[in-house]
C-alpha cells in the first residue's frame, strides 16, 4: 500500500499537481485491493482476506475467503432501475442542458418552425446526445473506476453489461441522426451524428494526450445550437444569395430604415450562439476540473488543471472577459436582439469576469468553486435575456397589452419594407 501510494504521489509531481490527497490516494488504493466495502454491515474488520491480499503466505496462515452469502446481494434490475440506468448513461442533466440549447437556437431564429419539426429536433438532438455519452463511458470503464466522482456509473458498477451499453449507444445513435434526417433535414441531422464522433471519438481519446482536449470539447458544446438554427431552416455558411448582416445600431446610421426581421436570418448569427457557447465551456469546465484536479491525475488523464493550474484559470479569465464582446457587440451587431441587450447582458458577464479574475490572481478551490457555481447560472440567465431583448419581438403586443396606435404604426412599417 505504501509503495503504491508513494508512486501515485510521485506521478502527479512530475504532471504539475503538487501535491496529492493522501486520503484520496488511499482510497483510490484500498478500492482496488479487497472487496471488504462490499460486505454487510456486521462483517467489516473481520479476519476474512481475499486470496489477492495472501500471496506468499503460509497456508498454515492464511484465513478463508468470506463465503457468498455474506455479499450483498445484487437489486434485480427492474424496469424502473433499468429506465435509471439508461439515464445515467445518456448523463441526463448533460443531455437536458445539449437540448435546451438547442431548442433556444429555435426560439431565436426569426424564420418560421412547426410543433412536430420543434419536438423532432429535441428528441433527436437528446438522442444523439445520449448515444455520444454512453459511448463515452464505455471507453472510460477502467479509468471512471479510479475517480470518487465517476465509480458509481452503471457500466463501472456492472450494473447492466458492456454488450449491453453499446446496444443503448448504437440504438441512439442511429435512431437520433435518423430522426432528424427524415422529420427535420440532412443538414442537421449530418450536425448531430457529426458531434457524436466528435465527442465520443476525439474528444475521448484526446482526453489522455492532450490539454487541447478542453478546447474539442468545447466545440462538441457549441454546436447544438447550431442544429437549432438549421432545424428552423436556417443556413451557416455565407454565399452571395445569403450574405452576412450588420445590425448597426440608430445613432451610427444615417438614415435607419424599418426594421426588416427577414435580415437577422444571417450567418454572423448562428455564429454568435456558436461562440457564446464555446467561450462559456471554459470557466465552467476549467473551474470543475480544478476542483478534481487529484481524481484526473489519479485516472491519468490529460487535464490543463493538472498539468498546469496557473494557466487553465488564464484560459478560464480570457474566455470570460471574450464573453464581454461576444454578448455586447456580436450578438446584437447580428440581429439576434436588440442593441438594449449590450448594456444588461454587462451585468452578469462583469460579475462572471471578476469571479474569473479572483480565481486566476489567488487560485485555491474556493476561487474555483465560485467561478463554477457562477457559470452555472450564467447560461440561462444570458439566454432568457436574449429571448427578452429579440429583435422584433414586442412583448407588449404578445401579451395583449399594445395600444391601437403602435399596432398602426408597425403595420405603417411593414407596407414600407414591402415595397422597399
Amino acid at each position: 500500500m505504501q509503495r503504491s501510494l508513494l508512486r501515485t504521489t510521485c506521478w502527479t509531481r512530475q504532471l504539475g499537481v503538487g501535491r496529492l490527497s493522501t486520503s484520496s490516494a488511499a482510497l483510490s488504493n484500498t478500492f482496488f485491493l479487497h472487496n471488504t466495502q462490499w460486505l454487510p454491515p456486521g462483517y467489516e474488520g473481520t479476519k476474512y482476506r481475499p486470496r489477492s491480499l495472501q500471496k506468499g503466505t503460509h497456508p498454515a496462515l492464511a484465513v478463508p475467503e468470506p463465503p457468498l452469502k455474506a455479499f450483498r446481494n445484487i437489486d434485480t434490475l427492474s424496469t424502473r432501475r433499468l429506465l435509471n440506468v439508461y439515464a445515467q448513461l445518456s448523463k441526463a442533466r448533460l443531455t437536458v442542458l445539449v437540448m435546451l440549447t438547442s431548442m433556444s437556437a429555435v426560439a431565436l431564429s426569426p424564420l418560421p418552425t412547426t410543433v412536430p419539426i420543434l419536438l423532432s429536433t429535441a428528441i433527436g438532438t437528446a438522442l444523439c446526445s445520449a448515444s455520444a455519452n454512453t459511448l463515452n463511458q464505455l471507453q472510460e470503464v477502467p479509468f471512471d473506476a479510479q475517480m470518487a466522482r465517476t465509480r458509481s456509473r452503471p457500466l463501472v458498477r456492472r450494473a447492466i453489461t458492456p454488450l449491453h451499453g453499446a446496444a443503448v449507444a448504437l440504438a441512439t445513435g442511429i435512431a437520433g441522426p435518423a430522426l432528424l434526417w427524415y422529420m427535420v433535414n440532412p443538414v442537421t441531422a449530418m450536425l448531430g451524428a457529426g458531434n457524436i464522433v466528435l465527442y465520443a471519438g476525439v474528444y475521448t481519446w484526446m482526453k489522455r494526450k492532450s490539454i487541447y482536449n478542453t478546447w474539442v470539447g468545447s466545440v462538441v458544446g457549441a454546436i447544438p445550437p447550431l442544429m437549432g438554427w438549421t432545424a428552423c431552416g436556417g443556413k451557416l455558411l455565407p454565399s452571395s444569395d445569403y450574405p452576412v448582416q450588420f445590425f448597426l445600431p440608430d445613432f451610427l446610421t444615417t438614415n435607419p430604415l424599418p426594421l426588416d426581421i427577414s435580415l437577422v436570418d444571417n450567418p454572423l448569427s448562428p455564429f454568435a450562439l456558436f461562440m457564446l457557447l464555446y467561450s462559456w465551456q471554459f470557466p465552467h469546465f476549467n473551474a470543475l476540473s480544478y476542483l478534481v484536479r487529484d481524481s484526473y491525475a489519479q485516472a491519468g488523464y490529460t487535464m490543463l488543471s493538472v498539468t498546469n493550474s496557473a494557466k487553465n484559470a488564464l484560459v478560464s479569465l480570457r474566455h470570460a472577459a471574450l464573453l464581454v464582446p461576444v454578448c455586447s457587440v456580436l450578438v446584437p451587431l447580428s440581429g439576434l436582439t436588440t442593441w438594449a441587450f449590450a448594456l444588461t447582458s454587462l451585468i452578469p458577464n462583469l460579475i462572471c469576469v471578476r469571479a474569473a479574475w479572483r480565481f486566476y490572481k489567488h487560485g485555491g478551490e474556493k476561487n474555483a468553486r465560485s467561478v463554477f457555481q457562477h457559470s452555472l447560472w450564467y447560461l440561462p440567465v444570458m439566454m432568457g435575456l436574449m429571448m427578452f431583448h429579440k429583435q422584433g419581438m414586442d412583448w407588449l403586443k404578445w401579451l395583449g397589452l399594445a395600444g391601437d396606435e403602435e399596432q398602426d404604426k408597425e403595420e405603417n412599417e411593414a407596407v414600407v419594407v414591402a415595397s422597399q
